[in-house]
């Protein structure tokens, strides 16, 4: 994977960085990518492939499908192992 290295970031970027990556759970250089996406949007390609993945799915005509088994007993029966 590529390697990043920013230099001279003014101190309110940075303190605003450290602030939204803590508020998240992140590290700052998570925080910076998960930004960096959203300012490339980026986000929305990904959102975007996955609904058009998901459509096509929808869109298959797959036969046979009344024989699976019900995935709710699937769960159930895989938790009383």
């Amino acid at each position: 994977m590529p390697l990043l290295q920013v230099r001279n970031i003014p101190q309110d970027v940075y303190d605003s960085l450290s602030r939204l990556a803590q508020q998240d759970n992140r590290s700052i250089a998570q925080e910076t990518i998960v930004l960096l996406r959203k300012a490339l949007h980026l986000d929305q390609e990904r959102s975007i492939r996955r609904k058009n993945i998901l459509e096509e799915i929808k869109n298959l005509q797959i036969s046979g499908t009344e024989d699976f088994p019900d995935p709710a007993d699937l769960i159930r029966q895989d938790r009383e192992r």
